[in-house]
């Protein structure tokens, strides 16, 4: 049996209408491929410039902080030692003038050694166990506290983008160690797990509650930075109890 006329304007227009649908459908999920995409491109973007702000301040920090080191260093040190080889060389001694000679030398060694770190290129001829190591001598040295690392040399091959975060991180948690906790002992401990490897910072100072909002962001500042080079950032802490942190970067 033949269709009638009227069946066939149905089905013209059946197919017509099912595929303008079809047609726009189609546009539509183009249309939100496409919108997913620049809002992708866009949350990279930001991410980027997040990551460049961060290594820019860290950075920044670094050297501020190895400027007033440098400082330290030429008021303490240096002048120490000119001020020495100025007493030895003015003597009427023979024997004193090559004393003061030497430590104008010292003076000399000391100076080059000091220039090298007014730019970051040390933190690529350093790595991350060594800067550790110096970093708790100096704190034993002044009598604060005992300082111990305990490492398997687990990131010794890092970019240098990282390197610069995980130390600003390090130091900063040093620093909030030694400012607040008052701790006897500070323990740091470099491991690989099955996943990730891992930097615990932990003391046995006073710890504190970590469900009171603090007034700062300096933790948060710390786990942002973190994130930053991929990595995660855990605190834990009770009063009395000192406090631990532990940095993790996936392998």
């Amino acid at each position: 049996m033949l269709p009638t006329e009227n069946q066939v304007y149905i089905i013209i227009f059946s197919t017509l209408f099912l595929g303008g649908l079809m047609s726009t459908f189609v546009v539509a999920m183009v249309f939100i491929h496409r919108q997913r995409q620049s809002e992708n491109r866009q949350k990279i973007d930001q991410m980027q410039a997040e990551f460049e702000k961060t290594i820019l301040n860290v950075e920044n920090e670094i050297q501020q902080e190895t400027l007033s080191q440098i400082g330290r260093e030429l008021h303490d040190n240096i002048g120490q030692l000119l001020s020495l080889a100025k007493l030895n060389l003015n003597s009427s001694k023979q024997e004193k003038h090559a004393d003061g000679r030497e430590y104008v030398n010292q003076v000399i060694r000391e100076v080059r050694a000091l220039s090298k770190t007014l730019n970051l290129d040390w933190v690529e001829s350093i790595t991350l166990d060594d800067f550790i190591y110096q970093q708790l001598q100096k704190i034993q040295a002044t009598g604060f506290c005992q300082t111990s690392l305990e490492s398997d040399h687990s990131f010794s091959e890092l970019e240098k983008n990282q390197k610069l975060v995980l130390i600003r991180v390090i130091q900063e948690c040093l620093n909030n160690a030694l400012k607040h906790a008052e701790p006897d002992n500070i323990v740091i401990r470099i491991e690989k797990t099955s996943h990730s490897r891992r930097i615990e910072v932990s003391d046995d100072g006073k710890g504190f509650d970590t469900t009171q909002k603090s007034s700062g962001s300096g933790m948060y500042n710390l786990a942002k930075r973190m994130e930053t080079i991929g990595g995660k950032f855990y605190l834990t802490s009770a009063v009395g109890k000192g406090t631990q942190i532990n940095l993790e970067l996936p392998l």
